[in-house]
């Protein structure tokens, strides 16, 4: 469909390089809102801008257009920014700049640009001499045409094998490719399958071990991680003063000017290959890396099929947080907005805080005359925490709640959520949303802590069968931390039914697992426990496809000993077995494995 200009609300639509060539044709004053076609505009200052345009009532002066970067030449350079960007074009030139949805800054700017023109038009004073801002197309920068090129090309595939992960080393590794530089820009633990062994080892093949080797591989847990160089590291100002003390001293007179401006600068270390430093780490014998584009580029499609779109959609998530009345009056038509706004919600739970945890997440209005008030109104009922997801979710959450007092927000941000659900009680913004990546994932962990179960696929369940079972156990949002594959032998099997070892039906339990290799996994993730049977479904799987039919025994139980699934009924059962079944390999805590 061409594009074309047309009017949505008060502000002018622009999306094409040739509507921002005719935009600044414009007299007066313009407002760009510089948006990425994944959000949209920036709602929270819409009714600012009606506002505005409601007193100037200078038309023929005064003029709104939102620019889609994406398709607008001029603003490469905005493009896969997560924060509102507003430029303002004074007759066809761009002279100012305001990054963030700052509504009392952005009025004072429009107000003292059209008071500005007013005078100017009446012959009260001369028009000033604005530095023009030249905004620059990322296509003409150094860096510009990297992002259409061969994306294998910035990426090397890095296999964990499974010794490293039973002895508890895969953490290790992965913060000494991060300390070095080395950026992990995906991540997925796997038992890999024959084939995926047979075509990333190709080059291994006629080794006589091999075969020994595959079925190494192929028994037990890897992780696949997606690294990219990152940043070069630089010398340390250390590092630097201890390299000149040691050097042979040289008087200026001795060094060519070349030879003198080099002494000035910090220079770059010589960046090993990553096979080079883990090898300087004596890490390597845990990890197999892939580095030629062609290859990267194949396992790319095989073990992470989706990861182009991924990176390109930037994906986060912050804690999002209900204050009591709100959970109580008004909590299904904030879901509502949620749901509209494309987010999804990955986990909630009402909680009760503490006074301790009322003051950190109230420390903004610790200086308040009300700050008393507010955290016994915080500790007086249950919240509701919800962990949610979007494309750049953090900063689009936070635009959508808008300041944290409601007085700012009734008067700049009449369409922030702050302003929607304000109460009577506190002048404060009755949701709450998490700073930065680094805050929300300490606020995530904090009240959504990690919870390991032990989960079982039975023999019955074919090759294809388990391929569909693990993608429906990483789509809930499990972590694989342990795996192995198995023949579940009287002896293993005690470990796992050891409260069912005296029934009269065991016996008909254990011929079941005698049939084959059984798959025995430890799965990470907050209240993992009862989200695993919940995933499993009923016991038999009969009644499974009566009252849970999308559950994996409805799906892949034949009855009620070949019910596809196991896992542990509370938490001690799951410790119990775990310690078991991995010995000292899983710890109590998920985050040390």
């Amino acid at each position: 469909m061409a594009s074309k200009k047309r009017e949505v609300q008060l502000q002018t639509v622009i999306n094409s390089q040739s509507l921002w060539d005719e935009m600044l044709q414009n007299k007066g004053l313009t407002v760009i809102d510089v948006y990425q076609a994944w959000c949209g505009p920036c709602k929270a200052v819409q009714a600012l801008f009606r506002k505005l345009k409601n007193e100037i009532n200078e038309d023929e002066i005064l003029h709104f257009v939102v620019a889609e970067a994406d398709n607008i030449v001029t603003l490469h350079s905005f493009r896969d920014k997560c924060e509102p960007v507003f430029l303002f074009s004074l007759n066809g030139k761009i002279i100012a700049k305001i990054e963030g949805a700052n509504a009392p800054l952005i009025n004072r700017k429009v107000t003292n640009l059209i008071d500005e023109e007013r005078k100017i038009a009446a012959g009260e004073m001369v028009r000033p001499q604005y530095n023009e801002i030249l905004l620059k197309d990322l296509d003409s920068e150094e860096t510009g045409e990297a992002h259409d090129g061969n994306v294998a090309e910035h990426y090397c595939i890095t296999i964990i094998k499974p010794d490293a992960v039973i002895s508890k080393k895969v953490l290790k590794i992965k913060e000494k490719i991060l300390e070095e530089g080395f950026v992990i820009e995906a991540e997925d633990a796997r038992m890999l399958t024959e084939e995926q062994v047979r075509d990333f080892y190709s080059r291994m093949a006629d080794q006589p071990d091999f075969e020994e080797f595959v079925s190494f591989m192929t028994t037990s847990l890897s992780h696949v991680l997606v690294v990219s160089p990152g940043n070069e590291k630089t010398d340390s100002l250390g590092e630097i003063q201890a390299q000149l003390e040691t050097e042979p001293k040289e008087s200026p007179e001795d060094l060519s000017e070349a030879e003198v401006n080099a002494t000035s600068e910090v220079t770059k270390k010589k960046r090993d290959s990553l096979q080079e430093y883990l090898e300087r780490q004596q890490i390597s014998q845990f990890c197999d890396i892939e580095d030629d584009a062609t290859n990267v580029a194949k396992f790319l499609d095989i073990f992470f099929p989706d990861f182009k779109l991924m990176k390109s959609r930037n994906l986060e998530r912050t804690l999002a947080l209900l204050r009591p009345d709100l959970v109580q009056e008004r909590k299904d038509e904030v879901f509502n907005i949620i749901e509209d706004e494309g987010f999804k919600i990955l986990m909630q739970r009402q909680i009760q805080l503490s006074e301790e945890e009322a003051q950190t997440l109230c420390k903004e209005y610790e200086n308040e005359d009300y700050y008393d008030k507010l955290i016994e109104y915080m500790t007086s009922g249950p919240s509701l925490a919800l962990v949610l997801l979007r494309e750049n979710g953090l900063q689009y959450w936070k635009n959508l709640l808008g300041p944290t007092n409601v007085n700012e927000a009734s008067e700049f941000y009449p369409d922030s959520l702050c302003a929607q659900f304000a109460m009577d009680r506190l002048p404060v913004n009755q949701l709450y949303g998490s700073d930065s990546k680094e805050i929300a994932e300490r606020e995530i962990q904090y009240f959504f802590p990690l919870q390991n179960t032990l989960a079982v696929i039975k023999p019955h369940v074919t090759h294809e069968q388990r391929e569909e079972i693990m993608k429906i156990i990483k789509d809930a949002g499990f972590e694989l931390t342990q795996l192995k594959e198995m023949v579940l032998s009287q002896e293993e099997a005690n470990k796992i039914y050891y409260k069912i070892a005296t029934r009269d039906f065991y016996k008909d339990v254990l011929a079941v697992l005698a049939e084959g290799p059984s798959l025995v996994m430890v799965l990470t993730k907050w209240n993992a426990i009862g989200d695993w049977r919940r995933l499993m479904g009923p016991v038999d799987p009969e009644e499974a496809r009566l009252l849970s039919p999308e559950s994996i025994r409805a799906k892949y139980g034949i009855n009620i000993l070949k019910n596809a699934a196991h896992g542990a009924s509370n938490a001690s059962e799951a410790a119990e077995g775990i310690s078991k079944m991995f010995g000292e390999s899983v710890s109590e805590d998920p985050e040390e494995n």
